[in-house]
């Protein structure tokens, strides 16, 4: 796969993010695209081939993931109105197009988001050996890493075994992890919308769950409050929903693009939307959205349309630091909230990355300045295709 796969564009939010795009040829020949039909298997056939699943490693690391490819459509967002147990934050119904794009078969595991954890002491060590700077033509590429834990017991309480999902991030963790991973590797990843999780959910089913309205199978597919024992499971250990996508209702919560509202879907009626212009950008800290239910929620809680804002504030209580942790949450419902990741066929304007990458609201911004700045705790670093070699600088 190409490696020089972004060109710097811009500096924004007071100079401290600069966005970068990618080039519309660099998806030839990329992973999860073949010219010819193929024999077997899952694939969408697109007008720049055909998408198909594919494994992807992280540069520098042994550590793998798995990507499947989910078609483009229309679909109904949101639960209807004779559904059982639908609540009033799921509607109304809006019908919403959806654009092809590649997602996690599994949600981002413990294995893989410790690579990412590894870049705070990573940045601070090749900042001192001079290895790898901050520059005008890199700022492109700067990634915030997170802090070290303050209490791993916290985090970890449910063990950290590299195929459990990685879990207690918060949302701007995941889309800087996101960014991480883009700037290695090459390709655009991010953590999906609202509109977007939904549609891979259904599968294109129009019932409960991805499998049908009986809330007894659920069993078969999910981590769930009946069944999990109050802790997170190791992925993939249930069954996948029909394109190919496990632990979608159930096991760890996963993180949207979008801030929750109690009105659901009510400024979207009126006429159809495609997924990205259905998003409802975040405004303030919380409350956001997470979808798909966890070991932490009923069977009611895990359907297709069912979805939950975060309290961050009430997430973080157990954080005796000040500023609390940008990165991190300590206690409650925050305990099941991990993240799954998509790569859309057709990479974003360079105007619209800082949307999916970015810390959205000042808060954030100065939080995480803080915590780095006056604490040192996170770290700045460039997370681009020569990170790892730098990295490896280190031990020579």
């Amino acid at each position: 796969m190409a490696s020089h796969l972004f060109r710097n564009t811009s500096s924004l939010l007071a100079g401290a993010v600069a966005t970068f795009a990618l080039s519309a040829a660099a998806q030839d020949g990329s992973p999860g695209i073949v010219k010819e039909q193929p024999a077997a298997g899952r694939f969408v056939k697109t007008e720049q081939g055909f998408m198909v699943p594919y494994t992807a490693t992280i540069p520098g690391t042994e550590v793998s993931f798995q990507m499947q490819p989910i078609p483009g459509g229309k679909f109904k967002l949101g639960s209807p109105a004779g559904e059982t147990d639908r609540k009033e934050d799921e509607g109304p119904q809006t019908e919403v197009e959806v654009e092809p794009f590649w997602m996690g078969t599994y949600e981002v595991t413990w294995a893989e988001y410790k690579q990412y954890m590894k870049m705070h002491d990573l940045f601070k060590k090749l900042s001192q050996a001079k290895l790898h700077p901050i520059t005008d033509e890199n700022k492109a590429y700067v990634v915030t890493a997170p802090s070290n834990l303050y209490d791993p017991t916290f985090t970890f309480q449910f063990g950290e075994d590299p195929r459990q999902p990685a879990i207690t991030m918060s949302q701007f963790a995941a889309k800087q992890y996101t960014k991480w991973l883009s700037g290695i590797g090459g390709a655009f990843y991010r953590i999906p919308t609202e509109a977007e999780w939904e549609y891979a959910c259904r599968a294109g089913t129009t019932t409960a769950y991805s499998f049908g309205d009986d809330a007894d199978q659920l069993d078969d597919y999910g981590w769930f409050m009946d069944n999990a024992e109050e802790s997170t499971h190791k992925v993939g250990e249930k069954k996948a929903n029909p394109w190919g996508l496990f632990d979608m209702h159930g096991n760890g919560a996963e993180r949207v693009r979008d801030e929750y509202t109690e009105k659901g879907y009510e400024k979207l009626t009126g006429k159809n939307h495609k997924a990205t212009d259905a998003v409802q950008w975040p405004t303030k800290l919380f409350p956001r959205t997470i979808r798909g239910g966890s070991w932490d929620d009923d069977a009611a809680g895990c359907r297709s349309a069912a979805r939950r804002g975060t309290d961050d504030d009430a997430y973080r209580e157990d954080d005796p630091n000040f500023p609390k942790s940008p990165w991190w949450f300590t206690t409650g419902h925050g305990l099941a909230v991990g993240m799954r990741i998509i790569r859309p066929l057709n990479p974003p304007m360079a105007k619209d990355l800082a949307k999916f990458w970015e810390a959205d609201i000042d808060q954030i911004r100065e939080d995480s300045m803080q915590r780095i700045d006056n604490e040192g705790r996170g770290a700045r670093g460039v997370a681009n295709p020569d990170l790892p070699a730098a990295i490896k600088m280190l031990s020579q």
